[in-house]
């Protein structure tokens, strides 16, 4: 099956499947056919608003953030007084520029309840990242941030194509990571049957999605080409499943992988975005009719994008770091909050108040300087998945030789691709990266799952520079 082919959203149980549209021009500008569009009636109010009733609303609700985290949060208040301005100087909001950022740094320094707003008695969850680069950033909810979390991953599922009485295979872990949990609450509420197997045990996985039968699968999109490689293993054609669309968040994933994914499952591959700071996942979310971007949930998050050298706000269109300012939440509010995530701001489509970001596929943080030259692994995967006999599974290894740096690429070979014909794709990937990117690296193609799996974030950069022996 091509991404031409690929099927409609499913319809609604009880109601006539309808054709899928001839798709507009992905944003990496391959046309492909996309899903149903989503009917009026399955539209929530805020999904109703028009561009100028939403920027009142915003400005209402930024204004009410801002005060109470003056007045409620002590690394806010001292911010705010050491920046010159108070939550009275936001009129409009444009004023919010003149406002700090908060970075990951300030979460840490206040771990791990100090960025609460609210008592811890009216906290009724907390969630927290991993902490492998440091101290974890903790982050709470009252019962009125749960609800509306769930309110925003069900309205991205329905974007995704998701309708009342789809079952959602949850392989995104569960736990302290918000993931599962966000997943979980938003396909409840969208009124789909929630499968909830968190990550790993792939080999079930793949048996309980030929066994339920879901529509929908939600997960990171490194684990689903480990799924795709358990289908071809067990002898099973992935296309054969049940399963209509694939939600992908949590990591950055490129429009080259999309395509592997859609045409090796068959399936409809969207984008969903979040992160634990700012509530999880559903701050944003690709709309399945037409796989442009991801629409930004304005009404409860207000995004920014700023120069991340100079910190000044880039105009619409111009690449930036992507900033945060949450409107609605109670138990922690987050101004300016700083992603470090790569991305850039454009007009609504398929949710015309509402702006869209490019899909992230590069991080500030992400970015490796090796002698003098600028890459992200997202370069690195797109030439690996241009490259016959190559799976999109692959590592950046940086060490010291001779005390210049040096990197090597480690990527997994297909199943059943030969020696001789590994060795070649080396050559090929090794001159594709000389030419494309200006770097000289080795390239070691090595066997079908000989790197490590992820169920959550997979690891792309091990850094061994500077490290004794």
């Amino acid at each position: 099956m091509t991404t031409s082919e690929l099927p409609a959203t499913p319809p609604t149980p009880g109601t006539p499947a309808s054709p899928a549209p001839a798709g507009a021009p992905s944003s990496g500008g391959v046309p492909r056919r996309t899903g149903d569009p989503l009917p009026d009636g399955l539209r929530d109010a805020g999904e109703r608003l028009d561009r100028e009733e939403l920027r009142a609303q915003q400005l209402r609700r930024l204004q009410h953030t801002l005060r109470t985290a003056y007045s409620e949060v002590e690394l806010y208040r001292r911010k705010f007084d050491e920046a010159g301005v108070r939550p009275e100087d936001c009129r409009s909001l444009e004023d919010l520029a003149r406002f700090p950022f908060t970075t990951k740094a300030d979460l840490r320094e206040t771990y791990p309840f100090g960025m609460f707003a609210v008592p811890m008695a009216d906290v009724r969850r907390v969630h927290a990242s991993s902490g492998t680069t440091g101290r974890p950033t903790v982050v709470g909810y009252t019962d009125n941030d749960i609800s509306m979390w769930a309110d925003m991953v069900a309205r991205a599922i329905r974007a995704a194509g998701g309708r009342p009485g789809h079952k959602v295979h949850v392989a995104y872990g569960y736990g302290l990571f918000t993931g599962g949990l966000g997943a979980h609450y938003g396909a409840e509420r969208a009124g789909c049957t929630v499968i909830p197997v968190s990550g790993g045990m792939t080999a079930r996985q793949v048996q309980l999605i030929q066994d339920f039968e879901p529509e929908i699968i939600m997960v990171t999109p490194s684990y689903m080409l480990t799924l795709l490689d358990e289908f071809e293993r067990q002898g099973v054609d992935p296309r054969s499943t049940s399963l209509r669309t694939g939600i992908f968040g949590a990591e950055p994933w490129t429009e080259e992988m999309r395509g592997e994914i859609e045409e090796r499952f068959g399936i409809h591959a969207v984008d969903i975005y979040g992160l634990s700071e700012v509530i999880g996942p559903g701050v944003a979310q690709e709309c399945v009719e037409t796989k442009d971007g991801l629409h930004i949930w304005e009404d409860h998050f207000y995004p920014e994008v700023v120069d991340p050298l100079t910190d000044e706000l880039q105009g619409e269109g111009e690449e930036g770091e992507l900033c945060f300012t949450s409107l609605t939440k109670e138990a922690m509010p987050v101004i300016r909050y700083r992603t470090r995530d790569l991305t850039r701001l454009l007009p609504g489509t398929a949710r015309p108040a509402f702006r869209r970001m490019e899909k992230v596929t590069r991080r500030c943080d992400d970015m490796i300087i090796l002698r003098g030259v600028n890459i992200f692994p997202s370069q690195v995967e797109e030439i690996l998945l241009r490259t016959e006999g190559v799976a999109p599974h692959f590592q950046l290894h940086l060490s010291t030789r001779a005390r210049l740096d040096h990197m090597t690429v480690r990527a997994e070979a297909r199943p059943g691709t030969a020696r001789p014909e590994r060795a070649a794709a080396a050559s090929a990937v090794t001159e594709a990266v000389k030419d494309g990117i200006g770097l000289s690296v080795a390239v070691e193609i090595v066997d079908p799952g000989t790197l490590e799996r992820s169920v959550g974030k997979i690891r792309r950069i091990v850094d061994e520079r500077g490290r004794a022996g």
